[in-house]
């Protein structure tokens, strides 16, 4: 089985957080989007990962450190790592295509924006599964449309009158992805667009015209990281999450003056906390050091200092000086404010 992870776009929703760091690797709940959401899959498939290809974008951006990262990530699934790059922000066709040496044989797709909780087993009778969550306002989103078998026939952009309640959430598996390979080139040789972009829709739509069957694969919990407020609630959900799981969240290394952790919290390496309350549902990463402060449901990266703040919905780069009682703040790396 192979991931392909396309991730070139700047996530420039999320600025000021993606001035400097590629979104897929802004970190929830003490880890990288993209190692969680790549290692989650992994868990979720249940069998061995042979390559994990990740499609970047300008290696002024995505650079050696980027690539480094990704390479260890792959390494500790036992994986070989390719690395392709997407020259062009032309659409979710065209950035598979750019992986296109890795387009053979079993494969899962993500985008890596996201993240997700599921436990199922994997339908390999189908051509392809498409992962869906049942969602409140299906006109905002692409949903599935079923047939009486419960296979995907359609697939359908913000629907203005109800198709269905399950919405895609931008990871698919093909039995062959040399068949959406195919049809994708079809797609790019013949200028379809929408929007001025080639998009993955229209290699699958084409699929479905030949016969070819779509499951569905429908997941537990579906946490978008798209923008600051839904990456805060997103890293509160994970927290939960991790904390049902048993898993450590708090590193040995912390040092506590004066201070208390509410829990959930994921609390990085040499961490200082003095006259402080941190917590519930606060990520805070390495050599980061807060002073008479009050803090909870926030994300918080390295290297910071903070002092004097009483923060709720807040989220701190890295390298950043805070001093202040601002409580709901967006502040990005190297900032001071004091």
């Amino acid at each position: 089985m192979k991931i392909i992870v396309p991730m070139a776009g700047r996530g420039s929703r999320l600025r000021p957080h993606t001035l400097t760091v590629p979104k897929p690797l802004i970190p929830v709940a003490g880890k990288p989007i993209v190692h969680r959401l790549v290692s989650d899959i992994a868990k979720v498939l249940g069998e061995e990962i042979e390559e994990v290809a990740f499609i970047l974008g300008d290696p002024a951006f995505f650079g050696e450190d980027v690539v480094e990262s990704l390479k260890e990530l792959a390494q500790s699934l036992g994986a070989k790592a390719s690395i392709y790059r997407q020259d062009q922000p032309l659409g979710t066709g065209h950035a598979i295509m750019a992986a296109k040496e890795s387009l053979s044989g079993p494969a899962v797709i993500a985008y890596a924006d996201t993240l997700i909780r599921a436990d199922f087993d994997l339908d390999k009778s189908a051509d392809s599964v498409i992962w869906v969550k049942q969602v409140d306002q299906p006109e905002a989103y692409g949903v599935v449309k079923l047939n009486d078998s419960g296979n995907i026939v359609e697939l359908v952009e913000k629907p203005a009158k109800f198709v269905s309640d399950l919405a895609v959430i931008g990871i698919y598996y093909f039995k062959d992805v040399a068949v959406l390979k195919k049809e994708l080139q079809y797609v790019l040789d013949n200028n379809i667009v929408h929007g001025g972009e080639y998009q993955i829709n229209d290699g699958i739509k084409r699929m479905m015209e030949k016969g070819m069957k779509f499951a569905p694969g429908k997941v537990e919990e579906w946490m978008d990281c798209g923008n600051k407020n839904v990456t805060v609630e997103t890293n509160r959900r994970m927290l939960g999450f991790l904390e049902k799981d048993g898993e450590k969240l708090v590193s040995d290394t912390v040092t506590l003056e004066n201070a208390q952790i509410i829990e959930p919290c994921f609390i990085g390496e040499h961490v200082v906390l003095k006259n402080t309350t941190v917590g519930p549902y606060v990520s805070i990463g390495d050599h980061t050091v807060i002073e008479n402060s009050t803090i909870k449901n926030s994300l918080i990266q390295n290297r910071n200092k903070i002092s004097n703040a009483n923060l709720d919905n807040a989220m701190v780069g890295n390298h950043v000086v805070f001093n202040g009682n601002f409580e709901t703040i967006s502040i990005g790396d190297y900032s001071v404010m004091e």
